[in-house]
């Protein structure tokens, strides 16, 4: 009887947790990605890849970002991931969301605020089809003019034979503690 309830109390708990996220989640808007075919001048070379996605998040003040650009750039089922401090526990934990989840978390306050994010300097490791990408960024936000973020993205491509793909985009912000390495950093 005891296990009874217990699994009772369980299913109630969960069913409620799921209702409550699931009212918090249609009260946002969700950002619809269409699917296009990539632009082949996105996707012909390392560099080419890397600059379209930058581009495609990067907008003003009320511009909508390139969410279906981005998307064409990616492999079915890729995924970013980036560590982050959690403000309670102080325990480090992993963000890994699809583009259409990365999306739906950033696109209000992109447009709302405007988003440009630019490559500071890269270097790429490539052996045959795989490329790995370690490319620094800075992020600022257009309404204030105010940098937002420095860090390192480390971008995992593939080559199909006739265009690359993002397999995964990892990134770390800097910090003090944590900088960018001298050679991520523009030539003077």
């Amino acid at each position: 009887m005891k296990m009874h309830r217990t699994v009772l109390w369980m299913t109630m708990y969960v069913a409620s947790v799921v209702a409550v996220i699931g009212l918090a989640y249609t009260k946002t808007k969700i950002v619809d990605i269409p699917i296009v075919a990539a632009r082949p001048e996105d996707v012909s070379t390392i560099e080419a890849i890397v600059k379209a996605d930058y581009e495609s998040i990067s907008g003003g003040v009320g511009v909508p970002r390139q969410w279906a650009r981005d998307l064409s750039l990616r492999l079915p089922g890729a995924r970013s991931f980036s560590p982050y401090k959690d403000s309670e526990s102080d325990a480090l934990l992993i963000w890994s969301p699809t583009i259409q989840e990365y999306a739906h978390g950033v696109d209000a306050h992109f447009v709302k605020d405007g988003f440009v994010e630019h490559e500071l300097s890269h270097k790429i490791y490539r052996f045959g089809n795989v490329a790995t990408v370690f490319s620094s960024y800075e992020g600022k936000m257009t309404s204030t003019g105010e940098i937002y973020s420095r860090g390192v993205n480390i971008y995992q491509l593939c080559f199909d034979g006739t265009r690359w793909w993002i397999v995964s985009v990892s990134w770390d912000d800097e910090s003090p503690i944590n900088t960018i390495p001298p050679e991520l950093l523009p030539k003077t």
